[in-house]
């Protein structure tokens, strides 16, 4: 079964990898150079450039960092003060969610 992604994942990965693409022209590095640093094939390197969805999402996230480009508008810093304060949030939140069985009232 072919896997069918909709529009925002699709629009969102050509941005990352139009970004990730620019960072590395204006950066003056090579698809090998990239792919080595990030411990991955230039085939990988040039489906990420492209905007290829099915890419390993720590690949993506490799290539981004080595190019320039930061995720999630945060440094270093900034991002692991988000995670704390999402794990803090976690740890409040139910461990698994359980839907309702109702039972069907099927007596007329």
């Amino acid at each position: 079964m072919k896997k069918v992604f909709s529009n925002y994942p699709l629009e969102s990965v050509s941005l990352l990898a139009s970004l990730i693409r620019a960072s590395r022209i204006e950066n003056k590095l090579s698809t090998t150079e990239v792919a080595e640093r990030a411990g991955i094939s230039r085939s990988l390197l040039q489906r990420i450039e492209k905007g290829d969805p099915k890419c390993n999402i720590g690949a993506f996230f490799e290539v981004a960092t080595i190019v320039g480009v930061k995720l999630f508008d945060a440094d270093d810093t900034t991002l692991n003060k988000h995670i704390r304060r999402i794990e803090d949030k976690l740890t409040l939140l139910p461990k698994a969610i359980h839907k309702k069985k109702r039972k069907i009232d099927d007596d007329f």
